[in-house]
C-alpha cells in the first residue's frame, strides 16, 4: 500500500510541475494579433491608420521579434498602462521604451501599477525619451485634406484619476475619436453623445489563469457596446505570478479604415 501511495504522490507532483512549466512558458509567449476594424465615420483622406497597441508590460522585456514584426507597418505606438510596477528597474523601463520607439512615436496612459513606482522619475524618463503622456489629454491628427481624428487618453479609472469630460473638451465633437484607457470599466462613463468610436483597454489580463475556461475576468476580446467598439487586451505581462493559463499574452497591430473601403 505504501509504495502505491508514494507512486501517486510522485505522479501528481510530476503533473503539477509540468503544469507550472507550461504556465510559465505560456506567460512568456510573444504574439501579435492583427485587427482590422472599419468605421463609417473614419475620415477617408487618411486611407487608414495603423497602430501598435501594447498593455500591461509589467516585468517583461519586450521581445525583439515583436518589434521586428510590426516596425515597418505601425505608424504609432500606444501603451495602455501598467508599463511597470514596484520592483522593476527604471533601466528596464527605459529599455522597453527605447525598443517601442523603433516602431514609431509613443503615446502612454497610466495604469494602476504605474503609480507604485517613483512617478516623478518615470515622468523624467518619458520626457527624455519623448513619450507623449495622455493624462486626461487629447491629441489630434490632421490629414493633408484637413480631416481629423483624435487620440484621447485618460488616467486610471480604478485610482479615480480619470477625467473623461476634461479630455474630450480638447477635441472637436465631430471628429473620429479613439479612447485609450487602462481600465475597460471606463465604458460605464462613455455616453452616446461623446461619439467615441473605439476604446482600447487592458488591465484584466484576460483573467491570467483560467481553470476550465473560467477566470476572474473575461478573456480579452473585441465587442460592440452601443455605438462604441471596445477592444480589451489580455496584455503582455503578468501580475503577482509569472504564469498564465488559458489567457495567452498578446499585443495588437490595429488597422482602422472607413467602411466604404472594405
Amino acid at each position: 500500500m505504501l509504495p502505491l501511495i508514494l507512486l501517486l504522490i510522485v505522479f501528481f507532483l510530476f503533473i503539477g510541475i509540468m503544469l507550472l512549466v507550461k504556465m510559465y512558458q505560456q506567460a512568456n509567449e510573444n504574439t501579435v494579433k492583427y485587427e482590422l476594424i472599419y468605421f463609417p465615420q473614419f475620415p477617408r483622406s487618411f486611407q487608414e491608420i495603423s497602430l501598435f497597441f501594447i498593455s500591461d508590460i509589467h516585468r517583461r522585456v519586450v521581445a525583439d521579434s515583436i518589434i521586428a514584426e510590426v516596425k515597418d507597418t505601425a505608424e504609432i505606438v500606444v501603451i495602455g498602462g501598467d508599463l511597470t510596477e514596484k520592483g522593476v528597474s527604471f533601466d528596464q523601463v527605459k529599455q522597453n521604451i527605447q525598443k517601442l520607439k523603433l516602431i514609431g512615436p509613443v503615446y502612454f496612459v497610466w495604469g494602476n501599477n504605474d503609480y507604485e513606482v517613483d512617478t516623478d522619475r518615470l515622468k523624467r524618463i518619458f520626457a527624455e525619451e519623448k513619450v507623449t503622456v495622455l493624462d486626461n489629454q487629447s491629441i489630434t491628427f490632421t490629414s493633408e485634406a484637413g480631416e481629423k481624428w483624435s487620440l484621447v487618453g485618460i488616467e486610471d479609472y480604478s485610482m479615480e484619476l480619470d477625467e473623461l469630460e476634461h479630455a474630450l473638451e480638447q477635441t472637436r465633437e465631430d471628429v473620429f475619436k479613439l479612447l485609450l484607457s487602462h481600465n475597460p470599466k471606463i465604458m460605464e462613463k462613455v455616453k452616446q453623445e461623446h461619439k467615441i468610436s473605439l476604446v482600447l483597454s487592458g488591465h484584466t489580463h484576460g483573467g491570467q489563469i483560467r481553470i476550465f475556461g473560467i477566470g476572474p475576468y473575461e478573456i480579452g476580446k473585441t465587442k460592440i457596446m452601443g455605438e462604441t467598439t471596445l477592444l480589451v487586451s489580455n496584455g503582455y505581462g503578468t501580475t503577482k505570478f509569472p504564469l498564465r493559463l488559458g489567457a495567452k499574452p498578446e499585443t495588437h497591430l490595429i488597422k482602422i479604415k472607413n467602411t466604404q473601403d472594405q
